[in-house]
């Protein structure tokens, strides 16, 4: 539809998709914890699943649109290196959004949080096994890689539902001075103070999502022009700007949480997302009918090695809880800020 577009044309239109992202997500985040409360969901389903997802339409709508037009470069980086942006968002809550009392991850220090965080790893590692996979290995529109992957995340829901309710050695596994387990007391208050009807936050989030889901289709195929006429490759562009963009849902929604003083609905917001991400992939092996790891491209792979690397210092920070900062973040947020930014550098020189 934009490929005959010019440049300023599709700059307008990739603007404008991405305004409709940042203002849907604002609704659909918030229509999301209300009817989580209201349908009694539970945190689980309600938060990690639910908000997961919701909060990955424009990833899940360009993933579609690519692998409806077989233009799968700009969706695959944008799942991969959306990993890697999307934790940086941590960063930004840690710096702007809490103040010089004590970093995010001491204050959200919660051994559920590192569950959700190995799952992310855990799931990225089966990403890149599966690029390693032949293209041939596809039966009936999908691929062992995406089979995995997805049965992965749904073990790992699982697994982290049980950890909520009580680890077997220990009580609770929360660290002396965070905050206690309390999501789901706010999301009732919420709810309760919300003066929308059920109906109307259903009509809401409705709409929302099909903003968005919108705006992700014209995102995905205004990226393909912008990319060819700026001569940067589609998969560059997806993991860098198209990947930013797409993250404003996940920016207001931990800006959200962390005003309601939830820390760990802030964190668990980013881990829940990255682990849903590449299941993804199973749908663009479905929709296009190729196996998509195995034709991802070096600059993909890396940008997973990034996102596993970003991770592995927010456990790290989650066991250690350093109450140090630095230029008001934690001191695991200024490693992973510096880490993004070489490693990005490291991106454009692979091209």
């Amino acid at each position: 539809m934009f490929e005959q577009a010019s440049l300023p044309l599709s700059l307008i239109i990739f603007a404008a998709a991405g305004t409709i992202v940042w203002v849907a997500g604002i609704y659909v985040s918030k229509t999301t914890d209300v009817l989580s409360a209201r349908f009694g969901l539970g945190e689980a389903l309600g938060g990690l699943i639910l908000l997961a997802i919701v909060t990955n339409l424009p990833e899940l709508a360009i993933t579609a649109s690519g692998a409806m037009r077989n233009q799968l470069g700009i969706a695959t980086g944008n799942i991969l290196g959306g990993i890697a942006i999307q934790t940086v968002v941590l960063v930004l809550l840690d710096a702007f959004a809490l103040g010089k009392n004590a970093p995010l991850t001491f204050r959200a220090a919660s051994l559920d949080l590192v569950l959700e965080a190995v799952l992310v790893v855990a799931i990225l590692t089966l990403a890149v096994m599966g690029h390693q996979l032949p293209a041939s290995l596809i039966w009936h529109g999908i691929t062992p890689d995406g089979v995995l992957i997805c049965g992965t995340w749904i073990a790992g829901i699982y697994l982290i539902g049980k950890a909520r309710d009580g680890l077997p050695w220990q009580s609770h596994g929360d660290a002396p001075g965070g905050q206690r387990h309390r999501s789901e007391r706010q999301k009732r208050e919420k709810a309760e103070v919300e003066k929308a009807s059920t109906a109307q936050a259903v009509i809401v989030f409705t709409i929302a999502a099909v903003a968005t889901l919108v705006a992700g289709v014209a995102l995905q195929q205004t990226s393909e022009a912008i990319a060819q006429r700026m001569g940067m490759s589609g998969v560059v562009f997806g993991a860098t700007i198209l990947a930013g963009v797409t993250a404003l849902p996940e920016i207001s929604t931990g800006f959200a949480a962390v005003r309601m003083g939830d820390f760990k609905l802030a964190i668990s917001d980013i881990f829940g997302g990255n682990a849903f991400l590449p299941v993804l992939f199973l749908l663009a092996t479905v929709i296009s009918g190729k196996a998509v790891l195995p034709a991802a491209q070096k600059s993909d792979m890396y940008v997973t090695g990034l996102g596993i690397l970003l991770t592995a210092v927010y456990i790290y920070g989650l066991i250690f809880r350093p109450r140090r900062q630095i230029a008001r973040m934690g001191i695991d947020s200024l490693i992973v800020l510096i880490l993004y930014v070489i490693g990005i550098a490291g991106l454009f020189a692979i091209g």
